[in-house]
């Protein structure tokens, strides 16, 4: 009993972790978009369980709220409003490249797994940044922002710039595709 009370935070984890990797092969596994979907919302779901394990509770409440929340919503809307039951067949021409996507898979997995070989080899990472304000100590919340807006306002901004043109190009490409019949 005191082995299992000793390791909670780590049965936890692997649960969570176990839960993120069976949510995201069944994104890509699932034939079906609405269970794809729900599978993307339980990765979305314990990635925001690892982050309360990480004492990040605003980058925890984040994921919920924009990812598993806003984003999931977008998802489903796109899924209804395109009616995937009414799509035509389409030739499945990518099969003579899943083999290079095996290999590419493969070294990914390899450069991966040396990072956090690396990683593993290091001195653990100053956790600092993250509760300090000035000097003084601060909550999770009030660290992120003070860093976001102080140090890295301009990589915000052009972000927002970016994402703000994305969109206005997305409600271009549809009314163009709305004119024409």
């Amino acid at each position: 009993m005191d082995w299992l009370l000793a390791n909670v935070p780590a049965l936890i984890f692997y649960a969570l972790a176990g839960v993120a990797v069976a949510g995201a092969i069944g994104v890509i596994a699932f034939s079906h978009p609405v269970h794809a979907a729900l599978s993307l919302l339980a990765t979305f779901l314990a990635v925001a369980g690892l982050f309360v394990l990480q004492h990040a509770e605003f980058l925890a409440a984040v994921q919920i709220l924009i990812y598993a929340g806003g984003v999931m919503v977008l998802f489903l809307f796109v899924i209804m409003l395109v009616n995937v039951r009414h799509l035509p067949d389409e030739p499945q021409y990518l099969r003579r490249l899943v083999p290079v996507a095996v290999v590419v898979g493969a070294v990914l997995a390899i450069l991966v797994g040396v990072g956090v070989w690396a990683a593993l080899g290091g001195a653990p990472a100053d956790p600092a940044p993250l509760t300090t304000v000035a000097g003084g100590a601060a909550g999770n919340t009030e660290a992120v922002g003070w860093s976001l807006y102080r140090d890295y306002l301009l990589p915000f901004e052009v972000v927002s710039v970016v994402l703000l043109v994305a969109m206005i190009g997305a409600i271009v490409m549809g009314r163009r595709m709305e004119e024409q019949p």
